[in-house]
């Protein structure tokens, strides 16, 4: 497409030196622009897949994929319900649970919180909560010793660390010679996990058997907690395996609890990549004004060349060769630019709030406390080609229009 007359001529005129040295700003100005589009385009994507993947390592770690309930009373059977769960094909591993909402006291700070009575052993396959311990051991929840695990902003907020007591006030009443008075129970704080995200300041773990003494549950949990290969695959799944066992039972998964949280990140990303890719497109209009400007300022070469026997395909070649050209660099550079801010924001922001001493992100607003950043290659070849083709595609007018040229009119006034 390109012969080597007209790449050359081309590239010629690119670096030569203009005596309208406005023209040259604008070439800049357009360079520029695409790069910084390009750079803009890759960080704010990569920041939108850390934000993806956090949901998905760290909430969803944290959170169940699904959950099959007993309905109306608990389940008492329930590792007959892990089993038939654990033989489907989509399912990585099952855990029993009991939960319950209360207040936990400590030093005179009073905390709305979630209680999860859980299995040590089992919950290891199904959270990442063992693996965020911050102090204390996961282990050291026993059955009948009443330990407690809570999050780190919890325990901060209560004022509480490992070896303290914690009162857990439940809001059902008990009935007594003194009266009628709320459910309370002491527990030692055993252990305190963090994983950056909103659940630390509102998440406490116990043992399974003392949540069933708490709930007055004699037999049996509350429900089974199921986590899957592909979560996108649990509502679907979860719901097979239940209407595979005997009897009634709810069922519930992530998308009912943060489904929401997740599609709201789909759709900025595509919203704010749209909106980041008008700059692209502001940068090749620049490449259409800097070559009709080009154009206009040349014509006295173009003349020469055709009268030298250069044709009008000739002449519309070099014209694209500069706008490639720029289009080239700005887009290379701004690849390179965006890889690099992408893969190291997430330092570079924790370096200025340490400096400054301010949080951009706290976890009691936003559902993790850091800037995260995840470069994905699809994204920057994605971005790259779309800003090539733009740029090529905003070549073809003024090089059609320079190809048009007619040499005596060109010529008339010089």
């Amino acid at each position: 497409m390109f012969r080597p007359f007209s790449i050359y001529v081309g590239l010629r005129y690119t670096a030569a030196k203009r005596s309208n040295h406005f023209i040259s700003f604008i070439s800049l100005v357009s360079m520029l622009g695409l790069t910084l589009g390009v750079a803009a385009l890759i960080l704010v994507l990569s920041v939108m897949n850390g934000f993806d993947r956090e949901l998905k390592d760290r909430i969803l770690g944290m959170v169940p994929h699904a959950t099959i309930t007993g309905y109306e009373k608990p389940i008492a059977d329930w590792k007959q319900v892990a089993s038939i769960a654990g033989q489907d094909p989509r399912v990585i591993a099952t855990a029993p649970f009991i939960t319950a909402q209360g207040m936990l006291t400590s030093s005179g700070q009073v905390r709305g919180v979630i209680v999860q009575g859980v299995d040590p052993i089992a919950e290891r396959k199904v959270s990442i909560v063992s693996q965020h311990m911050l102090n204390g051991e996961w282990d050291s929840l026993k059955s009948g010793e009443f330990g407690v695990v809570l999050g780190d902003l919890l325990a901060r907020y209560l004022g509480a660390r490992v070896g303290d007591k914690v009162t857990l006030v439940l809001p059902e009443a008990s009935i007594s010679v003194a009266g009628v008075t709320p459910r309370l129970k002491r527990f030692t704080v055993v252990g305190i996990f963090s994983v950056g995200a909103e659940l630390d300041s509102s998440l406490a773990y116990i043992h399974i058997d003392d949540a069933a003494r708490l709930k007055r549950i004699s037999a049996g949990v509350e429900g089974v907690r199921v986590t899957f290969q592909d979560l996108f695959e649990a509502p679907v799944a979860a719901r097979e395996i239940a209407s595979a066992l005997e009897g009634y039972f709810l069922v519930s998964d992530w998308t009912r609890t943060h489904g929401n949280l997740f599609q709201a990140i789909q759709m900025e990303k595509k919203m704010i990549g749209l909106l980041l890719f008008l700059i692209v497109f502001v940068a090749a209009f620049n490449i259409v004004s800097t070559l009709v400007m080009v154009v206009t300022d040349k014509k006295s070469d173009i003349a020469i060349l055709r009268t030298l026997g250069a044709t009008p395909g000739m002449i519309m070649r070099i014209f694209m060769v500069q706008g490639i050209v720029i289009g080239f660099a700005g887009t290379f550079i701004g690849s390179a630019l965006g890889v690099i801010l992408a893969l190291s924001v997430t330092d570079l922001v924790a370096w200025v709030e340490q400096a400054l001493g301010v949080q951009f992100l706290s976890s009691d607003v936003y559902f993790i406390s850091y800037l995260p950043s995840q470069l994905n290659w699809e994204d920057v070849g994605l971005i790259a080609s779309s800003a090539l083709a733009i740029s090529f595609l905003a070549t073809l007018y003024p090089a059609w229009r320079a190809s048009k040229t007619q040499p005596a009119e060109a010529l008339r006034y010089e």
